[in-house]
């Protein structure tokens, strides 16, 4: 996958977010939009039920006393005779003395033509006698019927009422009539808006990480197809070194003997090169199988260090370089497995040599304390940028060395070093300063 198929995915990714969003903003926007008028349409209904309400139960109390009248011959002015003291509970003032049975077939018959359907509760007082009759709950239970409840459920109880000692009236208490207006309100304990930043949350985290793994798919194809390029050179030469000598050997005088070692020792070099290189291969595959099995035993690494430091003077005598041992650690026998740690000291020389312009200067310091063995390396060679630096580590990355070609390799030197390291259940850190060298620090527990 190139570059430009990348771009193209991350701007149609980021175009599909912002759809969403815009689509989603929209739809919340018009659904909140739509519940508002609901709610003030069900405001307003609710206003001009309970308005009704008031009317229908003022002229059906009306309308009861106009039947206590006649009933009593009582012609009296009834102008203000009903009272609404709350809005669920009306006074009616009377002259006479009222029986409670008459007072409920009236109330049941107008609050019915009055299409006042609700439970109600009466209560009448007679100021002759200083008592007071409180009904039983009545319970409309449909087509024009309402029915007595024995044990009254009012929410009023007489304790509550409000009662003069002035006169005769009775009241009428609605308890399922609510005390304020019943309109509906919004719901605004939340917000619609949380989902739809949720989502989106959710979304960004996914494209993000999609665009991450695409991103990382993209450069370990690009390692492994320059691992593949290294790979094909370096075995190309040794290959190509080997066919040559053996064509020289096949055309040269066979008693020529000083030619024929000469050429038999080219291949059986060249061969040694070409075993190294695919055994370096191979470790590491086995590694990544978790088939490496470690042999561990008690090791002097400083006795390693000073082995190395003789290799490399060896090495370099016609080259130059100079190579610096500060052995402090007091406690230098560590429980390692000695072949794949004297790999992982050459493999960290090597690397200073190979990346330096200049002639190498090596340093290597040991430090040690009650639970950790420390090694440094440190050199002047060219260094690493810090782009390069959190990827020097993985498989068959390399350094880019711009133009120069004279660095051989596969990349997987380094990945080999830390896979080590970890199975010794140690650390390795590097810093490093472009231009200027390069410090790598093992940490191997005591």
């Amino acid at each position: 996958m190139n570059r430009r198929t990348i771009n193209a995915v991350i701007v149609l990714g980021i175009l599909s977010i912002l759809s969403i969003m815009i689509i989603q903003g929209v739809w919340i926007k018009k659904t909140v939009s739509t519940q508002a008028k609901s709610v003030e349409i069900q405001q307003r209904e609710d206003s001009l039920n309970f308005v009704r309400f008031t009317e229908n139960t003022h002229i059906a109390l009306r309308n009861v006393l106009k039947d206590i009248a006649l009933q009593s011959s009582d012609s009296s002015d009834m102008y203000g005779a009903v009272k609404q003291i709350e809005p669920n509970y009306f006074s009616v003032d009377i002259n006479e003395e009222l029986q409670p049975y008459y007072l409920e077939t009236l109330l049941k018959r107008e609050f019915y033509a009055q299409q006042v359907r609700f439970d109600f509760q009466y209560g009448i007082y007679d100021c002759f006698t200083d008592s007071i009759v409180f009904g039983n709950l009545i319970e409309y239970i449909g087509d024009s019927t309402f029915a007595a409840i024995e044990q009254s459920t009012s929410e009023v109880p007489i304790s509550e009422a409000v009662w003069n000692n002035d006169g005769h009236y009775f009241t009428v208490f609605f308890p399922d009539v609510q005390v304020e207006s019943a309109a509906t309100e919004l719901d605004t304990s939340y917000s619609p808006y949380f989902y739809l930043i949720f989502i989106v949350v959710v979304i960004l985290i996914f494209f993000g990480f999609t665009v991450n793994v695409i991103m990382r798919q993209k450069r370990l194809s690009e390692v492994k197809t320059d691992f593949i390029n290294n790979m094909t050179h370096e075995l190309k030469t040794p290959i190509s070194t080997i066919g040559l000598s053996a064509e020289m050997i096949m055309r040269s005088n066979v008693n020529d003997q000083e030619k024929l070692q000469q050429y038999a020792g080219i291949i059986f070099k060249e061969n040694k090169r070409l075993e190294h290189q695919v055994e370096r291969v191979l470790n590491v595959a086995k590694m990544n199988k978790g088939s490496l099995s470690l042999k561990k035993e008690p090791f002097d690494i400083h006795e390693l260090l000073r082995e190395a430091k003789d290799n490399f003077d060896f090495n370099q005598m016609e080259t130059g370089g100079l190579i610096q041992l500060q052995l402090n650690a007091p406690q230098f026998e560590v429980n390692v497995d000695p072949v794949h740690l004297s790999n992982v000291v050459y493999n960290l020389m090597d690397n200073a040599v190979k990346y330096c312009d200049e002639t190498p200067e090596i340093t290597i310091k040991t430090q040690s304390d009650k639970r950790w063995f420390t090694l440094e390396i440190v050199d002047n060679g060219i260094g690493i940028k810090r782009e390069d630096l959190k990827m020097i580590f993985d498989k068959f990355f390399r350094v880019p060395t711009g133009n120069r070609h004279d660095v051989k390799g596969f990349g997987l030197g380094l990945y080999y070093v830390k896979l080590i390291i970890e199975e010794h259940e140690g650390q390795i850190y590097v810093k490093s300063t472009a231009g200027k060298g390069t410090t790598f620090t093992v940490r191997l527990p005591l």
